[in-house]
């Protein structure tokens, strides 16, 4: 008995060799799990967006306060993500999520029970609901260890897809509001969470391949490094630019065209699906043709739809049709970052990820917040679209000025993979 209680550790599955197919590779329950878990969690981080017409009407908000109510969370979970990426590398991923997601629990059981009357109210939830946001930070690393360089880029694809829990938001919050009021949605929302976290608590497992815990001087080395730097300014353009329009578009639809706020809602989550539909495409196109390659041709394109954005669509179908394309193009983005984060930052990854993560939730909470402050400063947010797009040019220049180099030094050392 004792023998069989040794031997027990070392019959635990182990990521798979270079060479192995996708499915044999890792730990497909985790890999699962780490995509509720994330799936869940971005559904009620977004939570605020769909409602915001209502609440803005209900609350007398103006422009400036709804786009920094539904940035507010954003910007929490783009902090914590940093917080998220010290614990999963301290205490592992899976405990570091099930703390989260209790937090996130918890606080949306207050505001269903207690109500919300004031915007400081709403701003108190957002920061709540950055937890949710957080677990970025914890399902890519959970499910990556588990796997071979060469499936990384499908690996944080199909972990990264979580982010559709955006489209559940956008389609089922104003409409449930319509039907019970707007702080009963909150209690709809507890159901899949604590379902999800009974299934990650059952099925998630950290992997064996966990790197030892580093001193905090490890983490600000890592901040010295200008690659690090690089990926956060790139994922600020590609993340960043998804997670804002999540959050905005249901209020620029409804200003835009004097939709109701459900017909809004669902013309976003068409646009939300497409991104989050896309971004294993984007692993897997990285994985094949390179990230950098696929990086650049993304931020090109992006920069284009959001250009003829800024332009003003003059109908709702061509708008609708245009967000398509630009979120699904950024969708690609999202996958194609993180096909390359584990290639050059392998042993940092919980704490990479909670970096580049904070970098890509800090560009969603500047596109929510400067579209709010634009409207109001000049009665269109046509300015706020444009710049963003020069921000995805000047992206792609950055991406230039280091391609050669990285294919040259930790590129050239990775085997089977091409960036």
């Amino acid at each position: 008995m004792t023998t069989l209680a040794m031997d027990e550790p070392a019959r635990a599955p182990r990521p798979a060799p270079a060479g192995t197919s996708f499915w044999k590779a890792g730990h497909s329950p985790t890999l699962i799990a780490a995509f509720l878990y994330f799936d869940v969690s971005f559904m009620v981080w977004v939570l605020l967006g769909p409602l915001a017409p209502i609440i803005a009407k209900q609350l007398h908000l103006d422009p400036a306060q709804k786009g920094m109510m539904v940035a507010i969370p954003t910007l929490s979970g783009a902090v914590l993500r940093i917080v998220n990426g010290l614990l999963v590398d301290r205490i592992g991923p899976k405990l570091t999520g099930a703390i989260s997601q209790i937090v996130v629990i918890a606080g949306l059981g207050l505001a269903w029970r207690l109500g919300i009357d004031s915007y400081r109210g709403t701003l108190a939830l957002g920061v709540v609901l950055g937890f949710a946001g957080a677990s970025f930070a914890v399902a890519l690393p959970l499910a990556s260890r588990w796997y071979p360089g060469e499936h990384q880029g499908k690996a944080m694809g199909i972990a990264g897809m979580g982010n559709s829990g955006t489209v559940f938001a956008t389609l089922f919050a104003a409409l449930i509001a319509r039907s019970f009021g707007w702080t009963n949605v909150f209690g709809f929302a507890l159901i899949p969470l604590v379902a999800v976290l009974a299934f990650y608590l059952l099925a998630a497992r950290d992997s064996p391949d966990q790197p030892a815990p580093k001193p905090l001087s490890a983490y600000a080395a890592v901040l010295g490094e200008a690659d690090a730097w690089w990926f956060m300014l790139f994922y600020f353009v590609t993340f960043g630019g998804f997670v804002g329009l999540s959050t905005s578009l249901p209020t620029w639809f409804v200003d835009s065209f004097k939709v109701t706020p459900v017909t809004a809602g669902y013309c976003t989550a068409a646009c939300v699906f497409t991104g989050s539909l896309l971004r294993p495409m984007g692993g897997a196109l990285a994985d094949r043709f390179g990230g950098i390659r696929t990086l650049s041709l993304v931020y090109i394109v992006a920069a284009g739809f959001l250009a003829v954005i800024s332009t003003g669509p003059a109908t709702l179908p061509l708008a609708v049709a245009l967000f398509v394309g630009a979120m699904g193009t950024l969708g690609i983005g999202n996958g194609a970052v993180f096909q390359l984060v584990p290639q050059r930052f392998r042993k940092e990854i919980g704490v990479m990820t909670g970096l580049v993560g904070f970098g890509g939730g800090f560009g969603g909470f500047y596109l929510a917040s400067s579209l709010g402050l634009i409207r109001m400063a000049t009665g269109s947010a046509s300015i706020g679209f444009l710049i963003f797009a020069g921000l995805a040019v000047i992206a792609l220049g950055g991406l230039s000025l280091v391609k050669r180099r990285w294919r040259t030094t930790w590129g050239a050392a990775v085997q089977g993979v091409r960036i």
